[in-house]
C-alpha cells in the first residue's frame, strides 16, 4: 500500500510537471521555433547535463539511494546524514572541477565534439551558452543529492515539486527576458530555475533533521563501500549520455532543425515515460533495497513481476494512443509564431520513432534499478556500453535514409534491446 501511494503521488506530481515543462516548450517553441538559435541552445546543455547526471544526479539518485536506506534501518538518521554529507562534499568539489576544465576547454569540445557540423558562429553560440549553464549545475550538483537523501527517507513530495519550480524559472527567463536578451533570456531562465529546485528542498531536509559533516575524509569505510557501486555507475551514466552528444553530433551534420526537433521528439517521450516509468520505478528503489537488505526473495520476485505486469498494462496502450494523436496534438500546441508547418513535421517524425520505445524506456527504469538494489553495478555499466555501441551503429545505417527520425529510431532499438537484456538475465539470476 506504501508502493502504491508513493507511486501515484509521484505519477501526478510528474504529471504536473511535465504539463508545465510542455507549456513551458509550447512557449519556448512559439519564441524562437525550430530554428539554429534553439538548436545551440540545445547543443548546449549536453556537456552541462552529462557533469550533472553522473555525478548526482542519475549516479545518486539511483546507485546511492541502497546506501542510506541501509544506513538509514541500521545506524539511524545522524548517520545516514553523516554518509550524505561526506559525498556531497565530493560531489560539489568533483562537479566544480569538470566545470571549470569544460569551461576553459569550451571551445574545442564544442567544435570537434558536440556540434562539428555547425556553423562557426553558431558553434561560438553554444560555447556561451554551455558556460552560462555550467552555473545551473554547480546548483544541481547539490540539489540533486537532496533528492536522493529525502528519497531514502521515503519521502517523496519536496524532491517531485523541485523539477516543477524548475520549469517555472524557465518560463520566467522565456517571459520576461527572452525579448530583450534572445536565447540568452533561456539561459537565465535555467539558472533561476536550479536555484528554485534547491530551495523548495531545504524545508525537507530541516524536518529530517539534517546535519552537514564538513569532511572530505576518502578513506571512511562507507564511502569505499559506496565507491566501490557509485564508481561503475558514473560510468554506466557517462556511457548512457554519451548517447545524448552523439545525437547532437549526428543530427549537426544534417539540416537547420534537426537537434531541435529530436529535442522536442525526447520530450514528447518523456511525458508519458516519466508519469508511468519514472514514477513507478523511483518509489520501487527504496522497497527493493529494503528487500534485498533484508534477504526477502520471494517478496522481491512478486513485487517485481508486479511492477511490470503494471508496467506493460500501462504504456502500451498509452502508445498506441499517442502515435494516433501526435501530428494533431503538435499542430495544436505548438504551431505559432515562429513555430511554423515545416517545424511540426520534423518535430512528429522524430516524436513517432520516439514513442515506439516507451515501454522499453519504462522497463528499463526497472531492470536497472533492481540491479543497483542488489548493489550490482558491473552488469549495467557492461550493458550501458553495448547500448551506445549499438546506438552509433544504428545511426550510421539509419541516418542516411531516415534523417533525424532515424537518430530517433536508433535510440528505441537500443535502449529497448537493453531493457529485455536485463530482464533476462534477472530471470535467469532467479530474481524475477
Amino acid at each position: 500500500m506504501r508502493l502504491f501511494r508513493a507511486s501515484a503521488l509521484l505519477a501526478l506530481l510528474f504529471g504536473i510537471d511535465k504539463l508545465i515543462g510542455l507549456g513551458r516548450q509550447v512557449l519556448v517553441g512559439r519564441a524562437y521555433g525550430v530554428s539554429a538559435a534553439l538548436d545551440a541552445y540545445n547543443a548546449a546543455n549536453n556537456l552541462p547535463d552529462l557533469i550533472f547526471a553522473i555525478i548526482s544526479g542519475g549516479a545518486l539518485a539511483i546507485a546511492f539511494i541502497p546506501f542510506l536506506t541501509e544506513t538509514l534501518d541500521r545506524d539511524g538518521r545522524a548517520a545516514a546524514w553523516e554518509l550524505f554529507s561526506r559525498v556531497a562534499n565530493w560531489a560539489f568539489v568533483a562537479t566544480a572541477g569538470l566545470a571549470l576544465v569544460i569551461a576553459l576547454f569550451a571551445g574545442p569540445l564544442v567544435r570537434n565534439v558536440v556540434v562539428p557540423g555547425f556553423a562557426p558562429d553558431d558553434q561560438n553560440l553554444v560555447i556561451i551558452l554551455m558556460q552560462l549553464n555550467l552555473i545551473a549545475t554547480l546548483i544541481f550538483s547539490i540539489s540533486g543529492l537532496v533528492i536522493g537523501g529525502l528519497q531514502a527517507h521515503q519521502h517523496f513530495l519536496l524532491p517531485a515539486l523541485a523539477p516543477i519550480l524548475y520549469n517555472v524559472g524557465q518560463i520566467v527567463g522565456v517571459q520576461f527576458l527572452a525579448e530583450r536578451l534572445g536565447i540568452f533570456g533561456l539561459a537565465y531562465g535555467v539558472i533561476l530555475g536550479a536555484v528554485l529546485h534547491l530551495a523548495i528542498q531545504v524545508p525537507g531536509l530541516i524536518r529530517f533533521g539534517f546535519r552537514w559533516t564538513p569532511s572530505l575524509q576518502w578513506r571512511h569505510p562507507e564511502m569505499q563501500r559506496v565507491a566501490r557501486v557509485m564508481g561503475p555507475r558514473v560510468v554506466t551514466v557517462a556511457i548512457i549520455y554519451s548517447i545524448f552528444v552523439a545525437t547532437d553530433n549526428f543530427a549537426s551534420n544534417l539540416y537547420e532543425g534537426a537537434v531541435t526537433a529530436i529535442a522536442y521528439g525526447w520530450l514528447i517521450l518523456q511525458l508519458p515515460e516519466t508519469i508511468i516509468g519514472t514514477s513507478i520505478a523511483t518509489a520501487l528503489l527504496p522497497t527493493l533495497s529494503e528487500l534485498v537488505s533484508r534477504d526477502e526473495r520471494e517478496a522481491l520476485k512478486k513485487t517485481l513481476r508486479t511492477a511490470i505486469a503494471a508496467m506493460l498494462a500501462l504504456t502500451i496502450p498509452a502508445t498506441i494512443v499517442a502515435l494516433l494523436v501526435i501530428r494533431p496534438a503538435v499542430r495544436l500546441v505548438f504551431e505559432g509564431r515562429a513555430f511554423t508547418a515545416e517545424g511540426t513535421d520534423l518535430v512528429v517524425a522524430a516524436a513517432q520513432m520516439f514513442l515506439l520505445g516507451l515501454t522499453g524506456h519504462s522497463l528499463l527504469e526497472i531492470a536497472a534499478r533492481t540491479f543497483y538494489a542488489r548493489q550490482n553495478a558491473i552488469v549495467p555499466l557492461i550493458a550501458a556500453a553495448l547500448t551506445a555501441a549499438l546506438f552509433v551503429s544504428l545511426c550510421f545505417a539509419l541516418t542516411p535514409l531516415m534523417g533525424h527520425a532515424g537518430i530517433a529510431l536508433a535510440n528505441t532499438l537500443a535502449f529497448t534491446a537493453e531493457a529485455l537484456g536485463l530482464l533476462w538475465l534477472l530471470r535467469r539470476q532467479g530474481v524475477l
